[in-house]
């Protein structure tokens, strides 16, 4: 087998071999056969809240297991098929196995990543927001180009998008925005996209054709599913409606539909706006309030466990994540890290899991830096 070939399967290996102890591989498969004999226990049902729990927890090993058995065999055949290929000496057969380990390779890298998203919620859809920092137009229409660059990285990932609400700017671009975004680890993903993102590009808005720097936040929150519980008393709340409107003031209805939740104590402050229905709206609303305590709950664990650590950051408003240069010349660059790519336009059309991969082996590790910024 050509040396190229082999240090690709070699990687692949070692990545496999990774994946079965991260899930160490033979207590797995003695879980899984004390939880298939308990999904067959006709009393199991007899508790519903356990017998979810455990039906889930012997689904997500079922799924963890056989992704594993179906990486190797991919591994198997595509070698397969190479050493056939130079056998018959047919390029075409030994090129069409080649290319199937780049793909498996490029697969192996992303799943390494992924043995990182073991948090409480890593694996939860997640709630996204986006807002305008000081500045106007300039910022919102930043605002806007974000919220666009992360609906078009769920999309790549394959994750279902929502727009839950849309603020508009008065001339253009966005105040703020809220995306929901569906799909196994969008959590553990989108995670340390929390942050202050900064932009310099000569402004379109600009008739003198300046060069301005824009600030937008972004803050990323888990959804919280029926086996956490968020205990909210109404009296800690304050709940408004209001028409919902569209770009340049455009109703989207009539009536107040509309609904916005502040948590008093802790001046948490939600809306949606995305249904006609009030009630829709207000069920959305109460969703994402229950995710925000519970990411604040998360965090503050997190700090908490962080606090000896010399590499602690701090993570939201007022701390600058990355960098977006569009000119004079082209790099985006994550501070927290030092990942670059010349390729703004790529990063704002969704290629992000670079930035996602070193920024998640930097909290894994402890590694997490500021590094110099860019002019």
């Amino acid at each position: 087998m050509r040396a190229e070939f082999q240090s690709m399967v070699d990687e692949i290996r070692e990545s496999v071999t990774l994946l079965r102890r991260h899930l160490d591989w033979d207590a797995a498969l003695k879980r899984l056969e004390d939880l298939n004999a308990q999904a067959e226990d006709p009393d199991l049902w007899n508790d519903s809240e356990a017998a979810q729990a455990t039906m889930r927890e012997r689904q997500q090993l079922v799924d963890h297991i056989d992704s594993i058995k179906r990486f190797q065999q991919e591994l198997d055949d595509a070698v397969t098929l190479i050493e056939l290929g130079e056998e018959a000496e047919d390029d075409d057969t030994v090129n069409e196995g080649g290319a199937a380990l780049k793909n498996l390779l490029n697969t192996a890298q992303k799943r390494q990543v992924e043995t990182l998203l073991s948090g409480e919620a890593d694996s939860n859809d997640t709630y996204l927001e986006v807002h305008a920092g000081a500045g106007g137009t300039e910022s919102q229409d930043w605002a806007e180009m974000l919220m666009r660059m992360y609906q078009r990285w769920a999309e790549q990932s394959g994750y279902k998008v929502e727009v839950i609400g849309v603020a508009y700017g008065e001339e253009a671009g966005i105040k703020a925005g809220t995306l929901l975004i569906k799909g196994h680890n969008a959590y553990g993903w989108a995670k340390t996209e929390s942050g202050v993102h900064r932009l310099v590009r000569i402004s379109p808005y600009d008739s003198n054709a300046r060069r301005h720097t824009s600030f937008a936040s972004v803050w990323v929150y888990p959804v919280v599913d029926d086996t956490i519980e968020i205990d909210i008393a109404e009296s800690d709340v304050r709940i408004d409606t209001f028409r919902a409107s569209g770009a340049g003031g455009q109703h989207v209805n009539t009536t107040d539909s509309a609904v916005r939740i502040t948590h008093i104590p802790t001046n948490i402050v939600v809306q949606c706006q995305n249904e006609r229905s009030q009630h829709k709206n207000r069920a959305t609303a109460w969703a994402m309030l229950k995710a925000r305590l519970y990411e604040a709950e998360l965090k503050k664990r997190e700090e908490e466990a962080m606090a000896s650590a010399a590499s602690k950051t701090e993570i939201g408003w007022g701390h600058q994540i990355r960098s977006y240069v569009l000119q004079p010349y082209q790099l985006v660059k994550d501070m927290r890290t030092g990942v670059e790519s010349t390729n703004p336009q790529g990063v704002l059309d969704g290629d992000l899991n670079e930035f996602m991969e070193a920024a998640l082996a930097a909290r894994a590790y402890g590694t997490e830096k500021q590094v110099e910024d860019i002019d």
